[in-house]
């Protein structure tokens, strides 16, 4: 079968960027339907965005490309694979990626096969921006030709296998073209803003929203000298790094520099702090990571030479890698990073491709 009779599924969110990947892969000549997710029960009033309101935009946009819209709703596994995982995370003090989980569980996993079993479909595709290279028989993947909206970070679960079966349509551009193509073909989504928040549950008072899940557990906060400077309201409110949110005031001979969360002592409900963005206690040399995920699905022997982020839109952070065990690597960074978070992810690239990741189980202080 050529390339141009094959069938493609666009998981249509109701934003720009599927959008414009479904119309740029009729352009190219596949044979194109789209399938809609509902994968979260809404149990709250209209206040929120609500996936009503994104499913008529994605057949607004159907409509007007003249193709099949289909629904399907993987609320189950959404909240078994992702919400109770993400639930756990919080618990243990750690900080979860929701949309790494969502990526590896829903989108790639339930849609994936979903779309090949029950729709007939030779690809999927997605408004992603990044790119897939096949290269002596196996696919890469490589970050969104547009820097600033480059995705790869959120998809390094992917299998090479999994690449294989997706396309990418708006990785090969930059976002103001992607908006252009949208303004030009008047869709209904083309000044639509970029969805934020948690992966497919939306915008919404993150504390409110978790509070509802998890019961907080009041606690101190404490100097890294020892002083008792404040009250948290519960420590899976805040990420190493935080500053804002924290509530402390002015206190007496504390200098002007604000607070940043460096530490969580979970076993105490402790709350650890200090002042400046580049206070030592922040600082870590290196990390260790498990949960390994490489995309071409060799593991690591020995050791590897590549660039690093500990979390999304950071610049790339040149180490040394070195293989701990089947599912532990140990990561050294060339200079001191600030905030690296248990159960964040860290993300390898060589170059533009993307090796795979791991998720953080522990950072190296560089003071203890």
């Amino acid at each position: 079968m050529s390339e141009s009779q094959k069938k493609v599924i666009v998981g249509m969110s109701g934003g720009v960027d599927s959008s414009v990947s479904a119309y740029l892969l009729l352009q190219q000549g596949y044979k194109v339907e789209g399938l809609f997710m509902k994968n979260w029960e809404e149990d709250d009033g209209e206040e929120y965005c609500t996936a009503a309101a994104d499913l008529a935009d994605a057949q607004a946009v159907c409509d007007k490309l003249g193709i099949e819209l289909h629904t399907v709703n993987f609320a189950a596994e959404y909240w078994d694979n992702v919400f109770e995982l993400f639930l756990a995370e919080y618990k243990a003090g750690r900080t979860p990626n929701p949309d790494i989980l969502c990526n590896k569980e829903i989108k790639f996993k339930a849609f994936l096969e979903f779309a090949a079993e029950d729709l007939g479909a030779d690809y999927i595709a997605t408004g992603h921006y990044v790119r897939r290279a096949d290269v002596n028989g196996k696919s890469q993947l490589l970050r969104g030709l547009d820097g600033n909206k480059d995705q790869s970070y959120f998809l390094y679960t992917l299998s090479h296998e999994q690449i294989a079966q997706s396309l990418f349509p708006v990785g090969e551009l930059e976002k103001p073209q992607v908006r252009k193509i949208a303004e030009e073909l008047d869709l209904i989504t083309a000044k639509k803003k970029d969805s934020t928040g948690i992966c497919f549950i939306g915008e919404r008072k993150f504390r409110e929203f978790l509070g509802r899940y998890l019961p907080a557990q009041p606690g101190k906060i404490i100097s890294v000298d020892g002083d008792e400077v404040g009250e948290h309201q519960g420590l899976m409110y805040h990420t190493l790094g935080q500053r804002k949110g924290l509530g402390i005031g002015g206190i007496k001979d504390g200098g002007e520099d604000p607070w940043y969360v460096v530490d969580k002592d979970v076993e105490n409900n402790i709350l650890i702090v200090a002042q400046g963005h580049d206070h030592p206690r922040l600082m870590s040399v290196g990390l260790i990571a498990q949960q390994l995920h490489w995309v071409d699905r060799e593991p690591l022997t020995g050791t590897l030479r590549c660039t690093v982020k500990t979390r999304y839109r950071q610049t790339d952070i040149s180490c040394t890698v070195k293989a701990l065990d089947d599912d532990r690597i140990e990561v050294i960074f060339d200079e001191p990073v600030a905030a690296v978070t248990p159960g964040q992810s860290a993300v390898f690239y060589n170059g533009e491709v993307c090796l795979g990741g791991g998720i953080i189980e522990q950072r190296l202080p560089l003071q203890a």
